[in-house]
């Protein structure tokens, strides 16, 4: 394993590590191969416990649109590592942080055995599609949405764990109420005997269907959201996995690094989540993406709050295996105003997957770098 890169080589690999290398042969939107870093703990050390005093914020705003953040330089390597070290927060109240170290492998090396303003957030002519009756809902991909305690949206991304924004459980700051107690919901039929109105996809959701819940072992914020908050990298940052204390036993979605928009199908991009406006409904959307920068995709979704954390994916062709594939590509963050030429704009935002964070999210997961070489 190498060591750490020199700045000019550590910002090639931001932008060239794991370029797509697309195949012209073929129609099918495929998924790009890419060599990915490696993001590892390097030392641990206790915090205070946190006091959970921050309002639950279901969206977030930030002045700094598109041009701004392409005219924000990209991070050193060290500033790489301050902002990928992490906050872990325990069902107990204890609290760490983890400093990380970031590696590029050489060719060859690691291989495993194995493979402010407030906006409706809805442009024009609302296109959501709030989706009714278990078989649509307990089915996937649609069964991988989750509700969050504090009122936000999460992913199923593995056996364990759920992706979600750090805003929904961090404000920047501290702990948001709750948080220390937090649950995940899972919708289940409420009449398990296929009883009255089960088959009804007319009736009130809240008559058929009922949240699960399951409590969280511990969580995971990277320090980018919390150092960056009070600044224009924050937004960047703006993701966080959960732990369960449990498996769900649900089929989950993979994360994936995002390609660039013009490399998605049709330029779009598909999530689900539980807005505020429609309570107890799981609500469906895909559109366009507008614009992009390194760390962020701007669209205009039509979302409300409560949508924030939704895992935000895509459905591209995987070559290896020769299928069609959905990853979470990214995570719904919430809505933006900016100052395009003196007027304003609005965009909703999400936070991309990018080499350097699907590999910290990986780790997370699975616990061993070797079983993150595969974006």
């Amino acid at each position: 394993m190498a060591g750490a890169p020199e700045r000019p080589i550590f910002l090639l690999l931001l932008w060239a590590v794991g370029q797509v290398s697309p195949s012209s042969a073929h129609w099918k939107p495929t998924w790009p191969a890419y060599r990915l870093p490696v993001v590892l703990p390097q030392s641990t050390f206790n915090l205070a416990k946190p006091d959970f005093g921050a309002e639950a914020k279901l969206e977030v705003s930030s002045a700094c649109g598109p041009q701004c953040h392409k005219g924000t330089p990209l991070p050193t390597y060290e500033e790489a590592k301050q902002y990928l070290s992490y906050e872990t927060l325990y069902a107990n109240g204890s609290r760490t942080e983890t400093e990380v170290g970031i590696y590029v492998l050489r060719s060859g090396e690691g291989q495993s055995s194995g493979k402010s303003r407030r906006k409706r957030q809805i442009y024009g002519y609302d296109s959501r599609f709030s989706i009714f009756g278990k078989d649509f809902l307990l089915n996937y991909p649609f069964s991988t949405s989750v509700k969050l305690s504090t009122g936000c949206t999460g992913t199923l991304v593995a056996e364990k764990h759920v992706l979600t924004a750090a805003h929904c459980i961090h404000d920047g700051k501290t702990y948001v109420k709750g948080t220390q107690k937090l649950r995940v919901g899972f919708l289940k039929p409420k009449f398990k005997d296929g009883g009255r109105g089960a088959n009804d996809s007319h009736s009130a959701l809240p008559e058929k269907m009922k949240f699960q819940w399951i409590r969280v072992k511990r969580t995971h914020v990277p320090k980018g959201w919390i150092k960056g908050n009070a600044n224009d990298i924050g937004m960047d940052y703006d993701y966080a996995l959960l732990e369960l204390k449990k498996p769900h036993k649900r089929k989950f979605m993979k994360i994936g690094v995002s390609p660039p928009a013009k490399q998605l199908p049709g330029g779009r991009i598909h999530f689900s989540g539980y807005d505020n406006d429609r309570p107890g409904n799981l609500v469906y959307r895909f559109c366009d993406v507008q614009d992009e920068t390194y760390d962020l995709l701007y669209q205009q979704c039509d979302a409300q709050p409560g949508a924030s954390g939704s895992g935000v994916y895509v459905r591209m062709w995987k070559r290896q295996q020769q299928k069609w594939e959905r990853k979470i590509i990214g995570i719904f963050s919430g809505h933006q105003w900016v100052d395009v030429n003196g007027s304003p704009q609005d965009f909703n935002v999400a936070v991309r997957i990018t080499p350097l964070k699907y590999a910290q999210i990986c780790y997370w997961i699975k616990g061993n770098y070797l079983d993150c070489r595969e974006g």
